[in-house]
């Protein structure tokens, strides 16, 4: 096992929820151990997507798996990965807008890119 620095961390952290997917996995995650199955039915994908992106959540370091009998249950890592995303959740994210115009469904403000919900996002004009 090597350490990491606390950049390194970071960097991991953010590629895993750089992806809707593994993000979705942790979010998941936060809240208990659960299946590959499971994981996948629930998200919305199919198992051999899940099992890809559980494979990046381990090499992260952020996921771990744990024999049940037959199956394998896989759980985050560490306890305070949970709190952590519920911290990250509990953020206000303000983003500027793309479009200065006044129209009130333009096109270019709908397309910024930001994976948040709307609900969630204070815009700026």
């Amino acid at each position: 096992m090597r350490i990491l620095s606390t950049i390194d961390v970071l960097a991991r952290f953010g590629k895993a929820l750089a992806d809707p997917t593994r993000a979705a996995i942790l979010l998941q995650l936060k809240d208990g151990p659960a299946f590959p199955s499971d994981l996948a039915d629930s998200i919305g994908v199919s198992r051999q997507i899940l099992s890809n992106h559980l494979g990046c959540l381990r090499d992260c370091g952020l996921v771990a798996a744990e024999p049940d009998g037959r199956r394998v249950r896989y759980e985050l890592s560490d306890a305070k990965l949970a709190h952590a995303l519920e911290d990250l959740l509990g953020t206000i994210l303000t983003v500027d807008t793309i479009c200065g115009c006044a129209e009130p469904d333009c096109v270019q403000d709908t397309t910024s890119g930001s994976l948040a919900s709307p609900d969630t996002l204070e815009v700026r004009s």
